[in-house]
């Protein structure tokens, strides 16, 4: 489908003419296949003593190839042998190919994945690796590996379907949501009935999840260190706040906003001179860091500057996760200021278990501590580290 062209002066942003071939692909596809399985099925079930298809049987696993050979002789039948070969060699390496599409794509984009996990080669001897094993624990046998394949094949046509339907129900298509419901119900059904009949297809799909959400989640909890911004970007207000800044001392202060009134910046001035014994009121910028997807591993930190209230400078981000973006942001500014900044926090109330599971969880909890321990990791030498105060 990436390969089809669209139409002369089609846009990336709507590629009207790919999706118009693309349908014509999938149909295509879609109706010779129907014709081949639904043939098949009918001649051999005709052609086939019954005998021939059990466990042991010369048709078991190879219901085309036995007619190639009975009808159009040991020649033909092995030249249909090594066509089917090699029809497999091919769907093995659209597999492969398919996945590793996705998992470049999703699995580091949510940090369950170690870095490497974006190249090609590793996940080639990856996927290759697992593939020897499976082929090793069934004893490379067709019937072994049939349950498994099937139910992994219904579960992925099942789940197209019901989106396929309530892709339709949202786009208020009556008879189609009618249409494809009935299919998502046979496909549903035809998988519940392979599962009860063949468990063990489930079993090891259940295993192999079970393995990638273990190794998921060790992957995330290891890389949450890390500072997770790709870029870093500052509109013109934030600049000219850090060039004033740069020019004395550049305090950064983590705020978790609320109101945003004038009293949420004077009780926040007040207590960052309390408890660092300031002589006066420090020149500061606020840091207000929102969390929009905590699922997100890393990405691209955008910094807005605006004066509140006519004296207070605030610079806001969207980020994944707060400490992991303030360490960033501030070797962000060291670079290009040339001057270590400091950042100041407050002490966060509550059971440091709980606080460390929601920074796990949702990007907030602890926050002081983590930013320091980035910072630590990321900057090696303490001398080139930003300060961190807490108060």
């Amino acid at each position: 489908m990436p390969h089809i062209s669209g139409d002369t002066g089609e846009t990336e942003a709507r590629p009207t003419g790919r999706i118009r071939g693309a349908r014509r692909l999938l149909t295509t596809a879609a109706v010779l296949m129907s014709v081949f399985l639904v043939t098949s099925s009918f001649v051999t079930t005709l052609l086939i003593p019954a005998d021939e298809f059990q466990a042991g049987g010369l048709a078991n696993g190879r219901a085309l190839a036995f007619l190639a050979h009975e009808y159009l002789g040991n020649g033909f039948g092995t030249v249909y042998d090594a066509s089917t070969i090699a029809i497999l060699w091919f769907a093995g390496a659209s597999a492969m190919a398919g996945m590793l599409n996705l998992i470049p794509r999703y699995l580091p984009r949510y940090g369950m994945s170690p870095d490497w996990a974006g190249a090609v080669r590793p996940l080639v001897l990856i996927l290759t690796g697992i593939a020897f094993l499976i082929t090793w624990l069934f004893d490379a046998s067709v019937d072994g590996q049939g349950g498994a394949y099937a139910t992994g094949v219904l579960v992925l046509i099942t789940s197209a379907a019901v989106a396929v339907t309530l892709a339709a129900r949202r786009a208020q298509q009556r008879w189609r949501t009618v249409g494809f419901g009935v299919v998502a119900l046979v496909f549903l059904y035809t998988t519940i009935d392979n599962v009860v009949e063949r468990p063990d297809g489930l079993k090891i799909g259940a295993c192999f999840v079970l393995a990638i959400v273990l190794v998921s989640v060790a992957s995330r909890v290891k890389r949450v260190f890390e500072l997770r911004a790709t870029e870093i970007d500052f509109d013109t207000t934030s600049q000219v706040f850090l060039r004033d800044c740069a020019r004395r001392t550049i305090r950064l202060v983590a705020h978790k906003t609320e109101d945003r009134d004038v009293e949420e910046y004077v009780d926040k001035v007040r207590q960052l001179r309390r408890d660092h014994d300031l002589p006066s009121d420090p020149d500061v910028i606020f840091v207000e860091v929102t969390v929009v997807d905590p699922s997100d591993f890393e990405g691209r930190l955008h910094v807005r500057g605006e004066v509140l209230h006519q004296r207070y400078r605030v610079m806001s981000v969207n980020a994944s996760s707060v400490p992991n973006a303030l360490a960033a942001l501030a070797l962000r500014i060291r670079d290009d200021t040339g001057v270590i900044p400091h950042i100041y926090f407050g002490w966060t109330e509550g059971n440091p278990v709980q606080q460390l599971l929601q920074f796990l969880l949702f990007g907030l909890g602890e926050v002081a501590p983590v930013t320091r321990e980035v910072l630590r990791r990321a900057e090696h030498d303490p001398s080139r580290r930003p300060h961190v105060h807490v108060g």
